[in-house]
């Protein structure tokens, strides 16, 4: 089993930042992957970006430029940093974590408000 607690969300002004984390515990050893994904009302969950056991990143077209993904190994927790916040990035942010035996977990999600 594996945990995970996302923090860090909240309402930002367009063009502002945030930083979610997200922080993992359980039988995190058998990480294949972690990444963020959001999901805004009315829409299906979408990726955001990705980050291997090898540290290859795969962001989507709409995070490149603006969102980095990073993580601190010795307190598994990973981060997202968002820059140049949109108004169309308002979602709810889930942290995903996929397994060496391929089961996916979710965290409970950030809701990230861009509003002016």
């Amino acid at each position: 089993q594996v945990q995970l607690v996302e923090s860090g969300g909240g309402l930002v002004q367009p063009g502002g930042s945030l930083r979610l984390s997200c922080a993992a515990s359980g039988s995190i050893f058998n990480m294949l992957a972690m990444g963020w994904y959001r999901q805004a009302p009315g829409k299906e969950r979408e990726l955001v970006v990705v980050i291997t056991k090898d540290g290859a990143t795969h962001y989507a077209d709409s995070a490149k430029g603006r969102f980095t993904i990073s993580r601190d190994n010795p307190k598994n927790i990973l981060y997202l940093q968002m820059n140049s916040l949109k108004p169309e990035d308002t979602a709810l942010y889930y942290c995903h974590f996929l397994s060496g035996d391929k089961y996916i977990y979710w965290g409970q999600g950030a809701q990230v408000t861009v509003s002016s």
